[in-house]
């Protein structure tokens, strides 16, 4: 796994500083639902926003984040907590894919062989195929405090991921009422130097953050933030698991 591609989902999920909503209010006379974010510009917006997000004890991140080690593309679908725990997959670009559980003080990784080939691009053919026939579609462990799982096992702590990102001064605009995944959303957009970002907030609950869009041609990213809350269901797999720091040892 290249610890730079896991750096850059933890990186991303700060980047887009205007995170933005609120609950929704109501107007006594009429009962009706008043504009959610009435006189308040994107900037204080986001700070409320912010304020909620970071306060999650869970989500679930899916999408796409552009890794600037390959010139590829990371697919990600994880759920993680402050608890440290976290249970999903990893993919590059068609290159294969690691499923994920970090749990307790043990980290767990499934790799394909489409995803064993493409992290032993220098390697020999015979230590590939070697790898390959050891590690396919087999279960691995690894102590979360070695140094071969530590960034993984920081990645898992939603935390550690959201740390800073509650001390934000944004300068969003408001765009326009939307929906995502049938959630009722507010669309900001933000700039970061060149790189331009399109968000979507709940507008309805808490003030989540549900999506973003954005980025540059070469660093793009497109992630949807869902189960806010969820405990996550990161447990050992069943069935034989090969310990990697015993090998390695």
């Amino acid at each position: 796994m290249r610890r730079t591609a896991l750096a850059v989902l933890c990186l991303a999920a700060v980047s887009a500083a205007g995170l933005t909503g609120c609950q929704p209010g109501h107007d006594k006379a009429d009962n009706k639902p008043k504009e959610p974010f009435a006189g308040l510009t994107g900037g204080e917006i986001a700070d409320r926003a912010m304020k909620a997000t970071t306060g999650a004890s869970s989500l679930r991140m899916t999408g796409d984040i552009a890794d600037d080690t390959s010139d590829g593309t990371i697919r990600i679908d994880m759920a993680l907590d402050k608890k440290g725990e976290c249970t999903g997959t990893l993919g590059l670009g068609g290159q294969g894919k690691a499923e994920l559980i970090k749990t307790g003080g043990t980290v767990y990784m499934k790799y394909d062989e489409a995803f064993l080939r493409a992290q032993s691009k220098g390697e020999s053919k015979a230590d590939t195929d070697a790898a390959v026939a050891m590690l396919a579609g087999k279960w691995t462990k690894m102590s979360a405090k070695g140094q071969d799982a530590k960034d993984i096992a920081g990645f898992c702590d939603l935390g550690s991921v959201l740390s800073g990102a509650d001390d934000v001064h944004s300068d969003a605009t408001r765009g326009k009422a939307s929906t995502v995944g049938g959630t009722p959303a507010i669309v900001l957009h933000e700039k970061d130097g060149k790189d331009r970002y399109t968000l979507y907030v709940a507008t309805e609950g808490e003030p989540y953050l549900l999506k973003v869009d954005g980025g540059s041609a070469k660093d793009a990213v497109r992630l949807t933030f869902s189960d806010y809350d969820r405990p996550v269901p990161a447990k050992k797999p069943a069935g034989k698991i090969l310990d990697l720091d015993t090998l390695g040892g």
